[in-house]
C-alpha cells in the first residue's frame, strides 16, 4: 500500500466515524424533539452567546439563528436574555433544563460512540494520545505551542 492510498484510507475511515458519531447524536437530540441544527447550537452554548457569535459557531446565516433560538425557547432549552455590555444585544442562554438535556445527549452518545464499543480502556487511551497529537495538544489536552511542536 502506497503513503497516498494509506492516507486516502484513514481519511475515509475518519468521515465514516464522524458520520457515525453524528448520526448518534441526531438521534439523542431527535429523542428530546432537537433537529440536528439545534443540537448543534445545544453543544456551542457552553456561556452566554449573542445571536451573531453564535451563528458564527455553527456555521449558518444569521437569520437562521432566529429560527434555532425559537425553537430553543419553545423546548425550554435556551432562553434569550439582554448582554451585560450592550443591552442592545441579546445572548442565548441555556436553562437548566437545557443543560440537562445537554449532559442527557452527551451520556447517551459517549456510551455508544464506535470507540466505547470497539476498543478497550487501554486502547482508547492510546487513541485519545493520537488524536491528542494529531491536534496538536499536550497528554492532557492542553493545545501546544508551535515552538514546543516538532516539525517532520
Amino acid at each position: 500500500m502506497t503513503e497516498e492510498e494509506l492516507n486516502t484510507q484513514v481519511m475515509d475511515a475518519l468521515i465514516d466515524v464522524i458520520k457515525a458519531v453524528g448520526t448518534l447524536g441526531q438521534s439523542a437530540g431527535a429523542s428530546f424533539g432537537l433537529s440536528g441544527s439545534n443540537a448543534m447550537a445545544l453543544f456551542k452554548l457552553d456561556e452566554p452567546l449573542s445571536m451573531k457569535e453564535l451563528s458564527l459557531r455553527i456555521g449558518c446565516d444569521a437569520s437562521f439563528v432566529t429560527v434555532i433560538a425559537d425553537s430553543l425557547e419553545r423546548l425550554g432549552i435556551a432562553v434569550r436574555e439582554p448582554s451585560q455590555r450592550d443591552r442592545r444585544v441579546k445572548n442565548l442562554v441555556l436553562t437548566e433544563h437545557g443543560q440537562q438535556v445537554r449532559e442527557e445527549i452527551t451520556r447517551q452518545v459517549t456510551g455508544r460512540t464506535p470507540w466505547s464499543n470497539a476498543l478497550d480502556i487501554n486502547e482508547r487511551k492510546c487513541f485519545l494520545g493520537l488524536l491528542n497529537k494529531m491536534l496538536g495538544r499536550a497528554e492532557g489536552g492542553v493545545p501546544v505551542t508551535s515552538e514546543a511542536v516538532p516539525s517532520s
